[in-house]
């Protein structure tokens, strides 16, 4: 029975639009949530149709009249995110010849602020850009990237000021600290500079929210004098731009979710016309670096499903060229490598964990670096300098903070560098952190990540909270994170379930969790659970899971399939439309994503496996558990009448009196609010969300 002292949920109007394609019949009542004018609502919010508008806020008022009640506990939940993090943090700063540059947050900013200063001398610090200085009097602000010339005389950022990622650049003298007058406008978040300070290579999208074109920017030219490099003919492939390492060539990549293709400009002569190293085939997949007289390149190509690197010359790098230098190795996944002067370093993953292998290119030797917890996470450190013999790299766990280490490669000696401050206090010996292996449907062993506080009883009375993504080949580390912390403290085991998607057991766990395989992903799920409830980490009806984005998509599946496991769904962004939106070529993502998903408008096949998982299309009437779900009105990636239309079909469907909640940010998008204090007030929204429903809303 409804709680008779909450408000009246909102009920959207039907409006039934008929769609037809391969002989299925498809109703959906609420295709009127999408506003036909999107592309201009992405970069003027209010813009928004009046109705759409009207719906979407009587959705946020009821959710903030339900949560009225926990204001107290968001309250206390944001303090204690707060307490967790060092406000006036720095990071470690990168050494560039004569300056050594860095970031840092000053007391109760909100936004990062550019640094740079003499190496030794911390007095000489100069402000680059102050991210909080940007961001007064705007609603929304985000920096997308950042960088100076290599003559350290200017500096060029990108800002987005409506979370749409219709990013603009700009550029500052140094020396002057005058903002010059080149700016260019709907451009993507990245540029680079070439090598004669004079030129900035960047993207920009197109009407469809697509990085489709490369300019080169002369500085004090306007932009609409910028030269067109690359134009990509395919709708289905994205582009960009970065550097190699060593800054003498930057690379123009072209590229969909298993195809990519590079083309090669020497820094110095920007003007030069790019020359592809290797012309694209069909799921084969390059990236490549420059050292001395060759290139390095990690690819996919001849059957190398975990990569290999390779490498060729720089005058004929094609793939008649390439050559061996660390072959494939079934099952060691090659994540990424870095090129040095005197080293190769690549980052690689096997069973689920990350190692980090270093090799002299003149020796040939080469050594790992190792660690010893059950479950962990690396990441390697970009910087500036390219004949060094110092790697910098972040190591963390579930129990653990992040370290950032200088390693030296010649000698093997470590230097810590930074260890990540919990100003309110963290104790890991207080934590407990498992790797565990679930049976799925088929047989396939599922890793999952458990940390939960060592008071906890594993009896099978304590709440778990279950977190999954499962798709474009992204792993999902098992790191070290604050606001986590919240619940565990509170009695709740926390779990991440490294499902099939993902390429957390090398790019077959990629290829089985894609496509026609997709329902792997939610199966794998599934086990991930009822392994936990087995374990007795957790009881059935005691979970509560979270994802975002395709992750979201994943929670709204198992909730359809097994809305009995569990108690509470927390769905951030969540791609949860799968069907109408893969059926939409004129959307941003839409052609890019049909190797992740399939195209459902040339393939019946495709069609009707989607529409047998996808969560829209799949709600019925039954009984579901408590479910919040947030959107964002600008998100260009999941846009933002998925989530509502997803909201909207389960009110007027399900059986229960559990709560429905959905909110939108009127003023953000895909990663919700740009500040990080008003990120964590959403996520004590959230929380606050899952402890009600446990009843634990006074813990």
């Amino acid at each position: 029975m409804r709680d008779k002292t909450l408000p009246t949920p909102p009920a959207a109007k039907r409006d039934p639009v008929i769609h037809e394609r391969h002989g299925d019949t498809r109703r959906d009542d609420y295709a009127w949530l999408k506003d036909e004018n999107w592309q201009q609502v992405m970069r003027d919010p209010a813009l928004l149709r009046a109705d759409v508008r009207e719906y979407l806020e009587a959705e946020n008022a009821y959710t903030r009249a339900v949560l009225a009640r926990s204001e107290a506990l968001q309250e206390a939940l944001f303090q204690e995110f707060r307490g967790r993090i060092k406000e006036d943090d720095s990071s470690v700063p990168a050494r560039d010849g004569p300056w050594e540059y860095y970031e840092r947050y000053r007391e109760g900013g909100q936004h990062p602020v550019a640094c740079r200063r003499r190496p030794g001398d911390p007095d000489s610090e100069e402000i680059l850009l102050d991210g909080d200085a940007q961001a007064e009097g705007k609603a929304y602000y985000h920096i997308g990237d950042g960088g100076h010339s290599n003559d350290h005389g200017k500096y060029a950022w990108t800002e987005d000021l409506s979370g749409s990622e219709f990013f603009t650049l700009r550029i500052k003298d140094l020396a002057s600290r005058a903002l010059l007058p080149d700016t260019v406008e709907h451009c993507s978040g990245g540029f680079e500079w070439a090598g004669d300070d004079e030129h900035i290579f960047y993207t920009v999208l197109d009407d469809n929210h697509r990085p489709c074109k490369v300019f080169c920017h002369r500085l004090g030219t306007l932009a609409d004098a910028d030269r067109l490099v690359y134009e990509e003919p395919d709708p289905g492939f994205f582009t960009g731009v970065s550097l190699t390492e060593s800054r003498r060539f930057v690379l123009v990549d072209s590229h969909d979710h298993v195809t990519s293709e590079l083309r090669l400009i020497d820094a110095r002569t920007p003007h030069a016309p790019p020359r592809v190293i290797a012309a694209r085939e069909p799921e084969v997949e390059y990236d490549a670096s420059h050292h001395r007289d060759r290139l390095i390149i990690l690819t996919n190509a001849d059957g190398a499903e975990d990569f290999k690197l390779v490498h060729a010359p720089v005058e004929t790098p094609s793939r008649e060229h390439w050559t061996d230098l660390v072959p494939h190795r079934p099952g060691v996944l090659i994540v990424g490598f870095q090129v040095y002067e005197h080293w190769l370093v690549r980052l690689e993953r096997e069973n689920a964990l990350p190692r980090i292998v270093v090799r002299n290119f003149d020796s040939g030797e080469e050594h790992s670096i190792a660690f010893d917890e059950e479950a962990y996470a690396l990441g390697l450190g970009g910087g500036y300098e390219f004949d060094t013999d110092t790697l910098r790299f972040t190591y963390s766990s579930m129990t653990t903070p992040a370290e950032v280490f200088d390693y030296d490669m010649r000698t093997r000696e470590r230097v810590l560098r930074k260890v990540q401050e919990v100003p309110s206090g963290h104790d890991p010996t207080h934590y407990v952190t498992r790797r565990l292996m679930a049976t799925s449907h088929d047989g396939e062993q599922v890793p999952v990540s458990v940390l939960h506080h060592r008071d906890t009883a594993l009896d099978g009375s304590a709440p778990l909270l279950l977190y999954g993504y499962g798709s474009y080949g992204h792993a999902i580390p098992a790191a070290f994170g604050t606001v986590r912390l919240s619940l565990v403290d509170r009695g709740f085991v926390f779990a991440i379930a490294h499902v099939r998607g993902g390429m957390e057991r090398g790019y077959r766990w990629y290829k089985s969790g894609k496509l026609m395989a997709k329902r792997n992903t939610f199966e794998d799920f599934i086990a991930a659970a009822e392994h936990l409830v087995h374990e007795r980490f957790t009881s059935a009806g005691r979970i509560a899971i979270q994802g975002g984005s395709a992750g979201g998509m994943l929670v709204g599946a198992v909730s359809n399939m097994r809305p009995d496991l569990f108690k509470a769904v927390v769905a951030e962004v969540p791609f949860v439309d799968v069907l109408s939106t893969m059926c939409d070529d004129t959307l941003p993502l839409t052609p890019p994503e049909w190797p992740e998903w399939g195209n459902p408008i040339d393939s019946e096949q495709a069609y009707r496996y989607i529409a047998s998982y996808s969560p829209v299309d799949n709600v019925t009437a039954r009984a579901y558990p408590h479910i919040i779900v947030t959107a964002g009105l600008s998100d260009p990636r999941v846009t933002y009448w998925e989530p509502a239309k997803w909201v909207a079909k389960l009110r007027a469907s399900k059986l229960d009196d559990n709560l429905l909640l959905l909110h939108t940010n009127m003023e953000a998008g895909h990663g919700g609010a740009a500040g990080r204090f008003e990120r964590l007030r959403e996520t004590a929204m959230v929380y606050a969300f899952v402890l009600e429903v446990f009843g634990m809303a006074g813990g």
